[in-house]
Protein backbone atom coordinates (compact mmCIF):
# COMPACT_ATOMS: atom_id res chain seq x y z
CA UNK A 1 0.00 0.00 0.00
CA UNK A 2 2.83 2.38 0.69
CA UNK A 3 6.62 1.98 -0.47
CA UNK A 4 9.62 1.40 2.51
CA UNK A 5 11.12 4.47 2.04
CA UNK A 6 7.63 6.73 2.54
CA UNK A 7 6.63 4.78 5.31
CA UNK A 8 9.85 5.26 7.01
CA UNK A 9 10.34 9.23 6.41
CA UNK A 10 6.60 9.49 7.96
CA UNK A 11 7.25 7.54 10.91
CA UNK A 12 10.72 9.56 11.96
CA UNK A 13 8.82 12.74 10.58
CA UNK A 14 5.69 12.38 13.53
CA UNK A 15 8.31 10.52 15.71
CA UNK A 16 6.38 7.44 16.37
CA UNK A 17 9.16 4.84 16.38
CA UNK A 18 12.99 5.47 17.29
CA UNK A 19 14.95 5.19 14.03
CA UNK A 20 17.05 2.17 15.53
CA UNK A 21 13.87 0.34 15.82
CA UNK A 22 12.82 1.18 12.18
CA UNK A 23 16.28 -0.08 11.10
CA UNK A 24 15.72 -3.20 12.91
CA UNK A 25 12.75 -3.75 11.48
CA UNK A 26 13.58 -2.89 7.92
CA UNK A 27 16.22 -5.81 8.20
CA UNK A 28 13.07 -8.13 9.38
CA UNK A 29 11.21 -6.59 6.75
CA UNK A 30 13.67 -8.16 3.63
CA UNK A 31 14.38 -11.94 5.80
CA UNK A 32 10.09 -12.21 6.02
CA UNK A 33 9.44 -10.61 2.76
CA UNK A 34 6.62 -8.51 3.75
CA UNK A 35 6.54 -4.53 3.79
CA UNK A 36 7.25 -2.03 6.65
CA UNK A 37 3.92 -1.46 6.71
CA UNK A 38 2.77 -4.59 7.28
CA UNK A 39 5.33 -5.46 10.01
CA UNK A 40 4.66 -2.72 12.19
CA UNK A 41 0.67 -3.54 12.10
CA UNK A 42 1.67 -7.59 12.93
CA UNK A 43 4.03 -7.22 15.35
CA UNK A 44 1.49 -4.37 17.25
CA UNK A 45 4.35 -1.35 16.94
CA UNK A 46 1.75 0.95 16.94
CA UNK A 47 -2.03 0.94 17.03
CA UNK A 48 -4.28 0.55 14.37
CA UNK A 49 -5.62 3.59 14.51
CA UNK A 50 -2.52 5.53 15.08
CA UNK A 51 -1.45 3.79 12.03
CA UNK A 52 -4.68 4.47 9.73
CA UNK A 53 -4.46 8.25 10.69
CA UNK A 54 -0.85 8.20 9.48
CA UNK A 55 -1.79 6.97 6.09
CA UNK A 56 -5.33 9.18 5.90
CA UNK A 57 -2.83 12.28 6.10
CA UNK A 58 -0.46 10.66 3.26
CA UNK A 59 -3.26 9.82 1.06
CA UNK A 60 -5.76 13.00 1.66
CA UNK A 61 -8.13 10.24 2.47
CA UNK A 62 -10.97 11.25 5.25
CA UNK A 63 -10.74 8.59 8.00
CA UNK A 64 -14.41 6.87 9.39
CA UNK A 65 -15.40 5.19 12.09
CA UNK A 66 -17.81 3.01 10.52
CA UNK A 67 -19.18 1.49 14.58
CA UNK A 68 -20.43 5.25 14.31
CA UNK A 69 -22.70 4.27 11.16
CA UNK A 70 -25.67 2.11 10.79
CA UNK A 71 -25.64 1.49 6.88
CA UNK A 72 -28.91 1.16 4.94
CA UNK A 73 -29.79 -2.59 3.58
CA UNK A 74 -29.63 -0.69 0.33
CA UNK A 75 -26.27 0.96 0.31
CA UNK A 76 -24.42 -1.91 2.28
CA UNK A 77 -25.85 -4.45 -1.02
CA UNK A 78 -24.39 -1.98 -3.49
CA UNK A 79 -21.33 -4.25 -2.99
CA UNK A 80 -21.67 -7.69 -3.30
CA UNK A 81 -20.71 -9.32 -0.29
CA UNK A 82 -17.98 -11.59 -1.48
CA UNK A 83 -15.99 -8.37 -2.74
CA UNK A 84 -16.33 -6.64 0.54
CA UNK A 85 -15.03 -9.67 2.11
CA UNK A 86 -11.98 -10.21 0.29
CA UNK A 87 -10.83 -6.67 -0.72
CA UNK A 88 -12.32 -5.15 2.90
CA UNK A 89 -14.18 -2.48 0.94
CA UNK A 90 -17.80 -1.15 1.83
CA UNK A 91 -20.28 1.35 0.74
CA UNK A 92 -21.95 2.92 3.49
CA UNK A 93 -23.63 6.37 2.82
CA UNK A 94 -24.83 8.21 -0.32
CA UNK A 95 -24.58 11.80 -0.61
CA UNK A 96 -25.29 14.70 -3.60
CA UNK A 97 -21.23 13.88 -4.17
CA UNK A 98 -21.95 10.56 -5.01
CA UNK A 99 -21.57 6.83 -2.82
CA UNK A 100 -19.62 6.50 0.15
CA UNK A 101 -17.15 3.93 0.36
CA UNK A 102 -14.98 2.46 2.88
CA UNK A 103 -11.73 0.89 2.01
CA UNK A 104 -8.64 -0.50 4.05
CA UNK A 105 -6.37 -0.03 1.16
CA UNK A 106 -6.84 2.79 -1.35
CA UNK A 107 -4.23 1.83 -3.69
CA UNK A 108 -6.24 -1.29 -4.95
CA UNK A 109 -7.34 -0.01 -7.95
CA UNK A 110 -9.18 -3.02 -9.59
CA UNK A 111 -11.54 -3.41 -7.40
CA UNK A 112 -12.25 0.56 -6.43
CA UNK A 113 -12.84 1.08 -10.66
CA UNK A 114 -14.67 -2.56 -10.94
CA UNK A 115 -17.30 -0.88 -7.89
CA UNK A 116 -17.30 2.44 -9.80
CA UNK A 117 -17.95 0.77 -12.74
CA UNK A 118 -20.75 -1.17 -11.37
CA UNK A 119 -22.64 1.11 -9.52
CA UNK A 120 -22.34 3.73 -13.00
CA UNK A 121 -22.30 6.78 -10.32
CA UNK A 122 -19.25 8.83 -8.77
CA UNK A 123 -17.57 7.58 -5.69
CA UNK A 124 -16.16 9.03 -2.98
CA UNK A 125 -13.24 7.23 -1.23
CA UNK A 126 -12.96 7.01 2.37
CA UNK A 127 -10.04 5.24 4.57
CA UNK A 128 -11.16 2.80 7.54
CA UNK A 129 -9.47 0.43 9.80
CA UNK A 130 -9.41 -3.14 9.59
CA UNK A 131 -11.17 -3.45 12.32
CA UNK A 132 -13.91 -1.31 11.73
CA UNK A 133 -14.47 -2.84 8.19
CA UNK A 134 -14.66 -6.08 9.84
CA UNK A 135 -17.54 -5.28 12.56
CA UNK A 136 -18.96 -3.21 9.25
CA UNK A 137 -19.28 -6.06 7.37
CA UNK A 138 -21.26 -7.91 10.10
CA UNK A 139 -24.43 -6.16 8.97
CA UNK A 140 -24.47 -8.11 5.70
CA UNK A 141 -24.88 -11.52 7.68
CA UNK A 142 -27.60 -9.74 9.76
CA UNK A 143 -29.35 -8.45 6.69
CA UNK A 144 -29.22 -11.73 4.95
CA UNK A 145 -29.89 -13.62 8.05
CA UNK A 146 -33.32 -11.64 8.41
CA UNK A 147 -34.10 -12.63 4.99
CA UNK A 148 -33.15 -15.89 5.21
CA UNK A 149 -35.21 -16.87 8.24
CA UNK A 150 -38.20 -15.21 5.98
CA UNK A 151 -37.46 -17.55 3.17
CA UNK A 152 -37.71 -20.47 5.58
CA UNK A 153 -40.76 -19.54 7.19
CA UNK A 154 -42.59 -19.17 3.86
CA UNK A 155 -41.01 -22.48 2.88
CA UNK A 156 -42.89 -24.03 5.87
CA UNK A 157 -41.65 -28.06 5.82
CA UNK A 158 -39.77 -29.74 4.26
CA UNK A 159 -42.00 -31.44 1.45
CA UNK A 160 -41.13 -31.50 -1.98
CA UNK A 161 -42.43 -28.24 -3.65
CA UNK A 162 -44.22 -28.25 -7.08
CA UNK A 163 -42.80 -26.11 -10.11
CA UNK A 164 -45.32 -23.17 -9.45
CA UNK A 165 -43.92 -22.93 -5.66
CA UNK A 166 -40.49 -23.50 -6.78
CA UNK A 167 -40.90 -20.90 -9.48
CA UNK A 168 -41.99 -17.72 -6.91
CA UNK A 169 -39.69 -19.16 -4.53
CA UNK A 170 -37.09 -18.58 -7.62
CA UNK A 171 -38.48 -14.90 -7.82
CA UNK A 172 -37.96 -14.25 -3.81
CA UNK A 173 -35.55 -10.84 -3.81
CA UNK A 174 -33.03 -12.70 -1.05
CA UNK A 175 -32.69 -15.47 -3.30
CA UNK A 176 -32.09 -13.12 -6.79
CA UNK A 177 -29.63 -11.48 -4.90
CA UNK A 178 -27.47 -14.00 -3.40
CA UNK A 179 -27.38 -16.01 -7.14
CA UNK A 180 -26.76 -12.11 -8.68
CA UNK A 181 -23.95 -12.05 -5.83
CA UNK A 182 -22.65 -15.43 -6.75
CA UNK A 183 -22.35 -14.66 -10.71
CA UNK A 184 -20.88 -11.31 -10.39
CA UNK A 185 -18.19 -12.13 -7.98
CA UNK A 186 -17.38 -15.18 -9.83
CA UNK A 187 -16.77 -13.00 -12.69
CA UNK A 188 -15.09 -10.21 -10.90
CA UNK A 189 -12.31 -13.31 -9.43
CA UNK A 190 -12.30 -14.83 -13.01
CA UNK A 191 -13.55 -18.18 -11.72
CA UNK A 192 -13.47 -20.55 -14.91
CA UNK A 193 -16.34 -22.62 -12.44
CA UNK A 194 -18.98 -22.15 -9.98
CA UNK A 195 -19.72 -25.43 -7.64
CA UNK A 196 -22.91 -25.17 -5.95
CA UNK A 197 -22.53 -28.23 -3.67
CA UNK A 198 -25.23 -29.29 -0.90
CA UNK A 199 -24.37 -30.92 2.31
CA UNK A 200 -26.17 -32.02 5.38
CA UNK A 201 -26.62 -28.97 7.17
CA UNK A 202 -25.83 -26.69 4.41
CA UNK A 203 -24.88 -25.52 1.16
CA UNK A 204 -21.40 -24.90 -0.22
CA UNK A 205 -19.77 -22.69 -2.81
CA UNK A 206 -16.74 -23.23 -4.39
CA UNK A 207 -15.21 -21.30 -7.39
CA UNK A 208 -12.34 -22.72 -9.56
CA UNK A 209 -9.96 -19.63 -9.63
CA UNK A 210 -6.13 -20.84 -12.03
CA UNK A 211 -7.64 -24.20 -12.59
CA UNK A 212 -7.59 -24.33 -8.15
CA UNK A 213 -11.16 -25.16 -6.30
CA UNK A 214 -11.62 -22.57 -3.63
CA UNK A 215 -14.95 -22.44 -1.11
CA UNK A 216 -15.72 -19.05 -0.99
CA UNK A 217 -19.13 -19.30 1.00
CA UNK A 218 -21.50 -21.72 2.65
CA UNK A 219 -25.69 -20.75 3.03
CA UNK A 220 -28.15 -22.05 5.03
CA UNK A 221 -29.79 -25.19 3.75
CA UNK A 222 -33.13 -22.92 3.56
CA UNK A 223 -31.69 -21.67 0.98
CA UNK A 224 -30.81 -24.64 -1.24
CA UNK A 225 -34.05 -25.13 -3.01
CA UNK A 226 -34.48 -21.27 -3.83
CA UNK A 227 -31.02 -21.25 -5.04
CA UNK A 228 -30.87 -24.33 -7.56
CA UNK A 229 -34.42 -22.77 -8.68
CA UNK A 230 -33.46 -19.26 -9.41
CA UNK A 231 -30.39 -21.18 -11.29
CA UNK A 232 -33.11 -23.41 -13.26
CA UNK A 233 -35.16 -20.87 -14.39
CA UNK A 234 -31.96 -18.66 -15.55
CA UNK A 235 -31.02 -21.79 -17.69
CA UNK A 236 -34.40 -22.43 -19.08
CA UNK A 237 -34.13 -25.81 -17.20
CA UNK A 238 -37.42 -27.93 -15.57
CA UNK A 239 -37.59 -26.62 -12.29
CA UNK A 240 -39.44 -29.97 -10.88
CA UNK A 241 -37.34 -32.27 -12.47
CA UNK A 242 -35.07 -33.94 -9.53
CA UNK A 243 -34.24 -37.21 -10.35
CA UNK A 244 -32.11 -36.39 -13.71
CA UNK A 245 -29.50 -34.47 -14.70
CA UNK A 246 -30.09 -31.54 -16.43
CA UNK A 247 -28.03 -28.90 -19.20
CA UNK A 248 -28.65 -25.60 -20.53
CA UNK A 249 -27.03 -22.27 -20.21
CA UNK A 250 -27.72 -18.46 -19.88
CA UNK A 251 -25.56 -15.16 -20.57
CA UNK A 252 -24.62 -12.19 -18.43
CA UNK A 253 -23.92 -9.21 -19.89
CA UNK A 254 -23.17 -5.14 -18.91
CA UNK A 255 -21.17 -2.42 -20.26
CA UNK A 256 -17.63 -4.42 -18.93
CA UNK A 257 -18.35 -7.98 -19.61
CA UNK A 258 -20.52 -10.59 -21.30
CA UNK A 259 -20.16 -14.36 -19.93
CA UNK A 260 -21.98 -17.20 -20.78
CA UNK A 261 -22.91 -19.73 -18.29
CA UNK A 262 -23.08 -23.34 -19.27
CA UNK A 263 -25.15 -24.79 -16.53
CA UNK A 264 -25.01 -28.61 -15.08
CA UNK A 265 -26.89 -30.33 -12.30
CA UNK A 266 -26.93 -33.69 -10.91
CA UNK A 267 -28.77 -35.46 -8.44
CA UNK A 268 -26.54 -36.02 -5.16
CA UNK A 269 -27.43 -37.56 -1.69
CA UNK A 270 -28.44 -33.70 -0.38
CA UNK A 271 -30.09 -32.41 -3.18
CA UNK A 272 -28.93 -31.05 -5.99
CA UNK A 273 -25.23 -30.15 -7.54
CA UNK A 274 -24.91 -27.23 -9.62
CA UNK A 275 -21.99 -26.88 -11.83
CA UNK A 276 -21.35 -24.10 -13.65
CA UNK A 277 -19.09 -23.33 -16.48
CA UNK A 278 -17.83 -19.54 -17.44
CA UNK A 279 -16.85 -18.74 -20.72
CA UNK A 280 -15.82 -14.79 -20.97
CA UNK A 281 -17.06 -13.98 -24.38
CA UNK A 282 -15.61 -10.14 -23.78
CA UNK A 283 -11.93 -12.24 -23.33
CA UNK A 284 -10.36 -11.25 -26.92
CA UNK A 285 -8.63 -14.58 -28.85
CA UNK A 286 -4.98 -14.49 -27.45
CA UNK A 287 -1.74 -14.19 -30.36
CA UNK A 288 0.44 -17.17 -30.20
CA UNK A 289 3.34 -15.16 -28.55
CA UNK A 290 1.15 -14.36 -25.68
CA UNK A 291 0.33 -18.10 -24.93
CA UNK A 292 3.54 -18.56 -23.55
CA UNK A 293 5.52 -21.37 -26.13
CA UNK A 294 9.09 -20.62 -26.17
CA UNK A 295 11.31 -18.95 -29.33
CA UNK A 296 11.57 -22.31 -30.89
CA UNK A 297 8.32 -23.30 -29.83
CA UNK A 298 6.57 -20.87 -31.92
CA UNK A 299 8.76 -21.10 -35.06
CA UNK A 300 7.85 -24.71 -35.21
CA UNK A 301 3.98 -23.83 -34.57
CA UNK A 302 4.37 -21.32 -37.71
CA UNK A 303 5.89 -23.30 -40.15
CA UNK A 304 3.13 -26.12 -39.43
CA UNK A 305 0.41 -24.36 -39.75
CA UNK A 306 1.29 -22.63 -42.39
CA UNK A 307 1.41 -25.94 -43.95
CA UNK A 308 -1.59 -26.45 -46.96
CA UNK A 309 -2.59 -29.77 -45.22
CA UNK A 310 -2.10 -32.61 -42.30
CA UNK A 311 -2.85 -32.94 -38.76
CA UNK A 312 -2.04 -30.78 -35.93
CA UNK A 313 -2.75 -32.36 -32.64
CA UNK A 314 -2.87 -30.70 -28.98
CA UNK A 315 -3.05 -33.30 -26.50
CA UNK A 316 -3.33 -33.39 -22.32
CA UNK A 317 -5.64 -33.90 -19.78
CA UNK A 318 -9.21 -32.31 -19.37
CA UNK A 319 -8.89 -28.24 -18.50
CA UNK A 320 -5.32 -28.11 -19.78
CA UNK A 321 -5.99 -25.23 -22.46
CA UNK A 322 -6.08 -27.50 -25.29
CA UNK A 323 -9.11 -25.23 -26.79
CA UNK A 324 -7.49 -21.76 -26.20
CA UNK A 325 -4.65 -23.18 -28.27
CA UNK A 326 -6.65 -24.84 -30.91
CA UNK A 327 -8.97 -21.26 -30.97
CA UNK A 328 -5.30 -19.34 -30.92
CA UNK A 329 -4.44 -20.96 -33.79
CA UNK A 330 -7.57 -20.95 -35.88
CA UNK A 331 -7.71 -17.26 -35.23
CA UNK A 332 -4.37 -16.81 -37.04
CA UNK A 333 -5.30 -18.49 -39.77
CA UNK A 334 -8.82 -17.03 -40.00
CA UNK A 335 -8.14 -15.03 -43.60
CA UNK A 336 -10.74 -13.83 -46.15
CA UNK A 337 -9.36 -16.15 -48.68
CA UNK A 338 -10.30 -19.68 -46.42
CA UNK A 339 -13.44 -21.36 -45.36
CA UNK A 340 -12.74 -22.62 -41.93
CA UNK A 341 -15.16 -25.08 -40.59
CA UNK A 342 -15.60 -26.93 -36.90
CA UNK A 343 -16.99 -29.40 -35.55
CA UNK A 344 -17.12 -29.27 -31.36
CA UNK A 345 -19.01 -30.22 -28.00
CA UNK A 346 -19.74 -28.13 -26.76
CA UNK A 347 -19.31 -24.65 -28.87
CA UNK A 348 -16.97 -22.61 -26.07
CA UNK A 349 -16.43 -19.10 -27.69
CA UNK A 350 -17.93 -17.63 -31.01
CA UNK A 351 -15.50 -16.56 -33.82
CA UNK A 352 -16.68 -14.42 -36.98
CA UNK A 353 -16.05 -15.81 -40.07
CA UNK A 354 -15.53 -19.53 -39.06
CA UNK A 355 -18.44 -22.23 -39.57
CA UNK A 356 -18.96 -23.76 -36.18
CA UNK A 357 -21.64 -27.22 -35.57
CA UNK A 358 -21.80 -28.36 -32.57
CA UNK A 359 -22.42 -31.95 -31.68
CA UNK A 360 -25.80 -33.44 -30.56
CA UNK A 361 -25.59 -37.02 -29.30
CA UNK A 362 -29.64 -37.00 -28.71
CA UNK A 363 -30.11 -36.88 -32.61
CA UNK A 364 -27.14 -38.86 -33.07
CA UNK A 365 -25.03 -35.95 -34.43
CA UNK A 366 -21.32 -37.13 -33.36
CA UNK A 367 -18.54 -35.79 -34.51
CA UNK A 368 -17.91 -38.41 -37.25
CA UNK A 369 -21.39 -37.10 -38.56
CA UNK A 370 -20.39 -33.68 -38.52
CA UNK A 371 -17.00 -34.27 -39.62
CA UNK A 372 -18.42 -36.16 -43.10
CA UNK A 373 -21.24 -33.20 -43.86
CA UNK A 374 -18.30 -31.28 -43.05
CA UNK A 375 -16.13 -32.39 -45.64
CA UNK A 376 -18.72 -31.79 -48.27
CA UNK A 377 -19.14 -27.97 -47.46
CA UNK A 378 -15.81 -27.17 -49.40
CA UNK A 379 -13.37 -26.28 -45.95
CA UNK A 380 -9.50 -25.79 -46.39
CA UNK A 381 -9.03 -26.00 -42.26
CA UNK A 382 -11.41 -28.29 -40.30
CA UNK A 383 -10.83 -27.89 -36.50
CA UNK A 384 -12.15 -30.74 -34.69
CA UNK A 385 -13.17 -30.84 -30.79
CA UNK A 386 -11.82 -33.96 -30.01
CA UNK A 387 -10.65 -37.46 -31.48
CA UNK A 388 -12.32 -40.17 -29.24
CA UNK A 389 -13.09 -42.91 -31.59
CA UNK A 390 -11.99 -44.97 -34.50
CA UNK A 391 -14.61 -43.57 -36.90
CA UNK A 392 -13.61 -39.67 -36.21
CA UNK A 393 -9.99 -40.76 -36.32
CA UNK A 394 -9.84 -42.26 -39.35
CA UNK A 395 -12.10 -39.87 -41.28
CA UNK A 396 -9.73 -36.80 -39.61
CA UNK A 397 -6.69 -38.66 -41.42
CA UNK A 398 -8.60 -39.37 -45.05
CA UNK A 399 -9.02 -35.44 -45.06
CA UNK A 400 -5.86 -34.76 -43.74
CA UNK A 401 -4.54 -36.83 -46.51
CA UNK A 402 -7.00 -35.22 -49.10
CA UNK A 403 -5.84 -31.89 -49.05
CA UNK A 404 -7.01 -30.14 -45.71
CA UNK A 405 -5.43 -28.93 -42.73
CA UNK A 406 -7.25 -30.72 -39.62
CA UNK A 407 -6.71 -29.59 -35.79
CA UNK A 408 -7.49 -31.48 -32.89
CA UNK A 409 -7.06 -32.62 -29.75
CA UNK A 410 -6.28 -36.30 -28.04
CA UNK A 411 -6.24 -36.87 -24.01
CA UNK A 412 -2.91 -38.32 -24.09
CA UNK A 413 -0.19 -37.50 -21.21
CA UNK A 414 2.42 -36.79 -23.61
CA UNK A 415 3.07 -35.79 -27.10
CA UNK A 416 5.43 -39.15 -27.73
CA UNK A 417 2.56 -41.33 -26.90
CA UNK A 418 -0.31 -39.86 -28.80
CA UNK A 419 0.82 -41.39 -32.19
CA UNK A 420 -0.05 -44.78 -29.96
CA UNK A 421 -3.22 -44.16 -28.65
CA UNK A 422 -4.54 -43.79 -32.22
CA UNK A 423 -2.87 -46.98 -33.31
CA UNK A 424 -4.83 -48.16 -29.70
CA UNK A 425 -7.90 -46.78 -31.25
CA UNK A 426 -7.25 -48.67 -34.32
CA UNK A 427 -5.73 -46.32 -36.98
CA UNK A 428 -3.10 -48.14 -39.18
CA UNK A 429 0.46 -46.78 -37.80
CA UNK A 430 1.13 -45.50 -41.74
CA UNK A 431 -1.52 -43.28 -42.06
CA UNK A 432 -0.86 -41.40 -38.55
CA UNK A 433 2.88 -41.25 -40.13
CA UNK A 434 1.86 -39.87 -43.28
CA UNK A 435 -0.64 -37.43 -41.74
CA UNK A 436 0.60 -35.83 -38.84
CA UNK A 437 2.33 -32.86 -38.90
CA UNK A 438 3.32 -31.81 -35.15
CA UNK A 439 1.77 -32.97 -31.98
CA UNK A 440 1.48 -30.38 -29.23
CA UNK A 441 1.09 -31.59 -25.47
CA UNK A 442 0.76 -28.85 -22.76
CA UNK A 443 -0.47 -28.01 -19.46
CA UNK A 444 -1.41 -24.98 -17.38
CA UNK A 445 0.39 -23.54 -14.75
CA UNK A 446 -0.39 -20.77 -12.39
CA UNK A 447 1.66 -17.63 -12.85
CA UNK A 448 3.43 -15.96 -9.35
CA UNK A 449 1.61 -13.17 -8.09
CA UNK A 450 3.66 -9.81 -9.32
CA UNK A 451 2.85 -8.27 -6.25
CA UNK A 452 3.79 -10.07 -3.91
CA UNK A 453 6.73 -12.14 -5.82
CA UNK A 454 9.85 -13.06 -3.95
CA UNK A 455 13.24 -15.55 -4.93
CA UNK A 456 14.76 -18.44 -2.74
CA UNK A 457 17.37 -20.74 -3.23
CA UNK A 458 16.48 -24.60 -2.97
CA UNK A 459 17.95 -26.01 0.37
CA UNK A 460 19.09 -29.69 0.14
CA UNK A 461 16.09 -31.31 1.27
CA UNK A 462 13.83 -29.70 -1.72
CA UNK A 463 16.39 -31.15 -4.36
CA UNK A 464 16.45 -34.69 -3.14
CA UNK A 465 12.23 -34.40 -3.26
CA UNK A 466 12.36 -32.83 -6.41
CA UNK A 467 15.25 -35.79 -7.63
CA UNK A 468 12.04 -38.55 -6.56
CA UNK A 469 9.76 -36.75 -9.59
CA UNK A 470 11.87 -35.22 -12.20
CA UNK A 471 15.46 -36.75 -13.76
CA UNK A 472 17.41 -32.77 -12.79
CA UNK A 473 20.68 -34.11 -14.93
CA UNK A 474 18.60 -34.27 -17.92
CA UNK A 475 16.75 -31.11 -16.87
CA UNK A 476 20.02 -29.05 -16.14
CA UNK A 477 21.60 -30.62 -19.68
CA UNK A 478 18.41 -29.41 -21.16
CA UNK A 479 18.61 -25.39 -19.56
CA UNK A 480 22.04 -25.61 -20.29
CA UNK A 481 21.53 -25.98 -24.23
CA UNK A 482 18.99 -23.34 -24.55
CA UNK A 483 20.95 -20.85 -23.06
CA UNK A 484 18.86 -20.72 -19.61
CA UNK A 485 21.90 -21.14 -17.33
CA UNK A 486 25.71 -21.05 -17.91
CA UNK A 487 28.00 -24.32 -17.30
CA UNK A 488 29.37 -22.77 -14.18
CA UNK A 489 25.97 -22.17 -12.24
CA UNK A 490 24.88 -25.87 -13.59
CA UNK A 491 24.11 -26.66 -9.86
CA UNK A 492 20.16 -26.79 -8.50
CA UNK A 493 21.15 -24.93 -4.98
CA UNK A 494 22.79 -22.02 -6.77
CA UNK A 495 19.76 -21.03 -8.94
CA UNK A 496 17.54 -18.60 -7.37
CA UNK A 497 13.58 -19.92 -7.94
CA UNK A 498 10.21 -17.67 -7.34
CA UNK A 499 7.38 -17.86 -5.14
CA UNK A 500 4.22 -15.29 -3.73
CA UNK A 501 4.36 -14.72 -0.63
CA UNK A 502 0.21 -14.08 -1.04
CA UNK A 503 -1.41 -10.47 -1.02
CA UNK A 504 -4.87 -8.97 -1.38
CA UNK A 505 -4.47 -8.79 -5.12
CA UNK A 506 -3.82 -12.81 -5.80
CA UNK A 507 -6.63 -13.89 -2.48
CA UNK A 508 -3.62 -14.53 -0.87
CA UNK A 509 -2.77 -17.47 -3.20
CA UNK A 510 0.71 -16.39 -4.15
CA UNK A 511 -0.75 -16.63 -7.63
CA UNK A 512 -2.48 -14.49 -10.36
CA UNK A 513 -3.28 -15.77 -13.95
CA UNK A 514 -2.18 -19.23 -15.94
CA UNK A 515 0.11 -19.47 -18.68
CA UNK A 516 1.47 -23.20 -20.65
CA UNK A 517 4.03 -25.40 -20.85
CA UNK A 518 4.80 -26.69 -23.58
CA UNK A 519 6.03 -30.04 -25.38
CA UNK A 520 6.33 -29.80 -29.12
CA UNK A 521 7.00 -32.91 -31.20
CA UNK A 522 7.23 -32.36 -34.88
CA UNK A 523 7.08 -35.73 -37.05
CA UNK A 524 10.21 -35.35 -39.17
CA UNK A 525 11.10 -38.40 -41.32
CA UNK A 526 12.77 -40.26 -38.77
CA UNK A 527 9.79 -40.01 -36.39
CA UNK A 528 7.23 -40.90 -38.84
CA UNK A 529 9.66 -44.02 -39.37
CA UNK A 530 9.11 -45.26 -35.88
CA UNK A 531 5.74 -44.52 -35.95
CA UNK A 532 4.93 -46.70 -39.04
CA UNK A 533 7.39 -49.36 -37.16
CA UNK A 534 4.82 -49.29 -34.20
CA UNK A 535 8.03 -48.17 -32.30
CA UNK A 536 7.56 -48.33 -28.52
CA UNK A 537 6.76 -44.43 -27.11
CA UNK A 538 10.26 -44.20 -25.32
CA UNK A 539 11.78 -45.05 -28.83
CA UNK A 540 9.72 -42.12 -30.10
CA UNK A 541 10.44 -39.69 -27.12
CA UNK A 542 14.17 -40.79 -27.50
CA UNK A 543 14.20 -39.70 -31.33
CA UNK A 544 12.12 -36.53 -30.35
CA UNK A 545 14.79 -35.31 -27.42
CA UNK A 546 17.26 -36.31 -30.15
CA UNK A 547 16.35 -33.92 -32.79
CA UNK A 548 15.92 -31.35 -29.65
CA UNK A 549 12.09 -31.69 -28.50
CA UNK A 550 12.27 -29.99 -24.83
CA UNK A 551 10.05 -31.73 -22.43
CA UNK A 552 7.13 -30.22 -20.59
CA UNK A 553 9.12 -30.66 -17.76
CA UNK A 554 11.92 -28.63 -19.19
CA UNK A 555 9.93 -26.16 -20.03
CA UNK A 556 8.43 -25.66 -16.40
CA UNK A 557 11.90 -25.42 -15.07
CA UNK A 558 12.23 -23.05 -17.77
CA UNK A 559 9.12 -21.08 -16.67
CA UNK A 560 9.93 -21.31 -12.88
CA UNK A 561 13.42 -19.47 -13.84
CA UNK A 562 12.08 -16.66 -15.49
CA UNK A 563 10.26 -16.32 -12.20
CA UNK A 564 7.09 -17.11 -14.49
CA UNK A 565 5.75 -19.89 -12.32
CA UNK A 566 7.16 -22.02 -9.23
CA UNK A 567 8.57 -25.19 -8.95
CA UNK A 568 5.41 -26.73 -6.78
CA UNK A 569 3.35 -25.61 -10.30
CA UNK A 570 5.70 -27.77 -12.43
CA UNK A 571 5.45 -30.71 -9.91
CA UNK A 572 1.79 -30.17 -9.56
CA UNK A 573 0.51 -30.09 -13.12
CA UNK A 574 3.22 -32.54 -14.77
CA UNK A 575 3.35 -35.33 -11.45
CA UNK A 576 -0.24 -34.99 -11.04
Amino acid sequence: MIEDKDFQKLLLKEDLIEEKKINSALKEVKKEKTSLFNYVMEKNLLSENVLYDLISEYFKLPLVDLKEEAIRKDILFLVPEPIAQTHEVIAFDKTDQGIKIATTDPTDLQTIEFIKKRLGENIVLHLATPKNIKEALKQYHQSLEAEFQSISKEQGDDKEKSGQELKELAQDLPIVRVVDTLLEYAIFEEASDIHIEPAEKKVIIRYRIDGVLKEVMALPKTVQAGLVARIKVLANLKLDEHRLPQDGRFKVSSTQYKVAFRVSTIPVFDGEKVVMRLLNESNKTLSLEELGLSKEGLNLVKNNISKPHGIILVTGPTGSGKTTTLYTIMNVLNKPEVNIATVEDPIEYRMPHINQSQVNPKIEFTFAKGLRALLRQDPDIIMVGEIRDKETAEITAHAAMTGHLVLSTLHTNDAASSPQRLINMGIASFLISSTSNLIIAQRLVRKVCKECIYSYNLDKQMISQLDKHFDLKKVLTSLIKQGIISKEKADLDSILFYRGKGCKKCGQSGYKGRLGIYELLEITPKVAELITAKAPVDDILAAALEQGMITLTQDGFTKAINGQTSIEEVLRVTQG
